[in-house]
């Protein structure tokens, strides 16, 4: 039998709610699958713990969840605690403590998807992205000078590193090499004359290694208008951490929306603990009334039985999800439906049982 433990960070506003959702699908294929069992431990960290204990998780965080096979967060944010508090002490942290250097964020348009593009055909949305998460503009280098003062200035690095440039970019050539699609990578190297002219570098140097696969450069307003216009261009994506943060927002949009956005924080070597999580905001608004859309949780659900080599309940947790939306007979209220949040996630639970 294999084993997983996992850590369950549910965090701030719905995320307590659509993490419940994913652990029932979890548990659900646990009673389906003989071979595989599930054991969780869920930590009260967030910023209610912030706004209590001055911390949004204890000092020794990481040797705790280093013990884990894998993290399962809901979402972090709440009014009250700053953004750059609740992103840096907790989900940062978590990502560069454990070295969770590829991001896998899918822009796919289920079968039953709102899609606010005209003319597109399901299929034409279809791409995985591939999102350099350690370094780039979020390493956090910097500084603020002569703070208060007419002639304050504020000083925000990116952070480019041969290292961490070539791991994400080799990552990327594996997955299209592997899956047989073409590789686009996104950059914005007319403006950015230093960190985006080395990206460009390095990913021909890569692409010297894989003459099979295909690929495209575009820079990121270009790819932006293509994300929009053509979108069936793109199949597997590579770019940077702001970079890839924001056009995955602009997939989720093109592809049902945040409450369909789930995404996975990967330490390929398996050294730490991989991280996966919906990405859309805590929505406090929301919070309590059984309204929040579990898909995006459950879709992380997917990634991480795919990262534990179990790809065929990866695929079933995802046909479920495309099922219950083509059937529009059980969805939230973002989605045109009318139903709560618990009643989504014991549909796709039953889903999987039939």
């Amino acid at each position: 039998m294999n084993t997983y433990k996992i850590a369950v960070i549910a965090g701030d506003g719905v995320g307590p709610e659509v993490c419940r959702e994913g652990m029932k699908v979890l548990r659900q294929i646990e009673k389906l699958d003989a071979d595989l069992h599930f054991e969780f431990q869920e930590f009260p960290w967030g910023c209610e713990y912030y706004l209590e204990h001055g911390e949004m998780m204890p000092q020794d965080a990481l040797e705790i969840l280093s013990e884990f096979d894998a993290i399962y967060l809901g979402a972090i944010g709440f009014p009250g605690v700053p953004d750059h508090i609740s992103l840096w002490d907790i989900l940062l942290k978590i990502r560069k403590g454990f070295d969770q250097y590829i991001n896998l964020r899918p822009v796919k348009l289920l079968k039953g998807a709102p899609c606010p593009l005209k003319d597109v055909k399901r299929e034409d949305v279809d791409m995985l992205v591939v999102r350099e998460n350690s370094e780039g503009e979020y390493a956090g280098s910097g500084s603020w000078l002569y703070p208060g003062k007419p002639n304050e200035v504020v000083i925000q690095d990116g952070v480019f590193s041969r290292v961490g440039c070539e791991r994400v970019i080799r990552y990327a050539y594996e997955l299209a090499r592997k899956e047989n699609k073409r590789l686009t990578s996104i950059s914005k190297a007319n403006a950015l004359n230093y960190s985006m002219v080395f990206w460009d570098q390095i990913f021909q140097e890569i692409g010297a290694e894989y003459p099979d696969v295909e690929t495209d450069s575009y820079l990121v307003d270009a790819a932006s208008m293509f994300f929009v216009k053509e979108p069936q261009r793109f199949q597997i994506v590579v770019t940077s951490n702001l970079f890839g943060d924001i056009l995955t927002d602009l997939g989720a949009a093109i592809a049902g929306g945040m409450g369909l956005a789930a995404g996975a924080n990967l330490n390929p070597e398996r050294k730490f603990p991989s991280m996966f999580e919906p990405i859309h905001g805590s929505a406090p608004d929301i919070a309590g009334l059984g309204k929040a859309n579990p898909l995006a949780a459950i879709w992380s659900v997917s990634q991480m039985m795919d990262f534990f080599g179990h790809e065929d309940w990866g695929r079933a947790v995802l046909a479920a999800i495309e099922q219950l939306l083509a059937e529009k007979k059980i969805l939230t209220e973002d989605l045109g439906g009318t139903s709560t949040t618990a009643e989504v996630g014991d549909a796709v639970a039953a889903l999987l049982k039939k």
